[in-house]
């Protein structure tokens, strides 16, 4: 069960995502994030079987452009660099009050956290409460439909960003798991630009819009294949 403890992180990973946000792909500002303008608005947890590392999907929103925006953002805390990861994918370095310097990666680049997010699409995890220890989060559903295996099974391949999403491509099959990092009440990923791709899942979860509406949509979509194959 993941352990939250009631301490300080220094600097707050609001501040950490302010200074990395900018660069990304999906980002719908026009000029830098300001961390003034973000806002913590929910998500949830998952838990690594080994204990190491801290897995959170977390929503954040940011009034500081024209349109109010709300963008989700897997993150994993680690007691040590992630070995071989991209270049882009470590937001930095905090000083946890009980455990020390942890590495913020953005999630979609850990294995970890790719095997946990298959494990809680397949119904092998149990998505967790961000706030509370021990407590699972029932509010988060999951489906699936396609060919049964294992999380034990997935292997990340591939990781891409667009103008709203993130592809993580898995094998075997293989699969892609779409992160909708730019989300709406509707929260449904778009596929390849004019052509239609069927869904074999989703996991959907809810949110406070930054106008303190409640929201509820899909955080991330399976699909069968990788965006880059050709369709019928």
């Amino acid at each position: 069960m993941a352990i939250v403890h009631r301490t300080t992180l220094t600097p707050t990973k609001v501040e950490l995502i302010g200074a990395w946000l900018t660069a990304q792909p999906w980002y719908q500002g026009d000029g830098k994030a300001d961390p003034e303008a973000l806002t913590r608005l929910g998500g949830f947890r998952l838990d690594d079987p080994a204990g190491e590392v801290g897995i959170e999907l977390l929503v954040v929103g940011d009034s500081g452009g024209e349109t109010p925006q709300h963008y989700l953002i897997p993150l994993t805390y680690r007691g040590a660099p992630l070995p071989d990861a991209a270049e882009d994918a470590l937001l930095g370095t905090a000083e946890h009050g009980v455990l020390g310097t942890r590495w913020v990666y953005d999630a979609a680049h850990d294995p970890v956290f790719v095997t946990q997010l298959c494990a809680l699409v397949l119904g092998e995890a149990e998505p967790q409460a961000q706030r509370e220890s021990n407590t699972p989060d029932p509010s988060v559903a999951h489906h699936y439909t396609g060919t049964a295996r294992t999380a034990a099974d997935c292997r990340s391949v591939r990781t891409e960003s667009g103008p709203r999403t993130t592809d993580i491509v898995v094998e075997p099959g293989p699969l892609t798991l779409r992160i909708n990092r730019v989300l709406t009440n509707e929260g449904i990923g778009e596929g390849p630009i004019g052509e239609p791709w069927s869904a074999l899942g989703h996991v959907t979860a809810d949110w406070t819009l930054l106008d303190e509406t409640p929201a509820r949509g899909k955080y991330v979509v399976v699909h069968d294949g990788s965006p880059d194959e050709p369709r019928s």
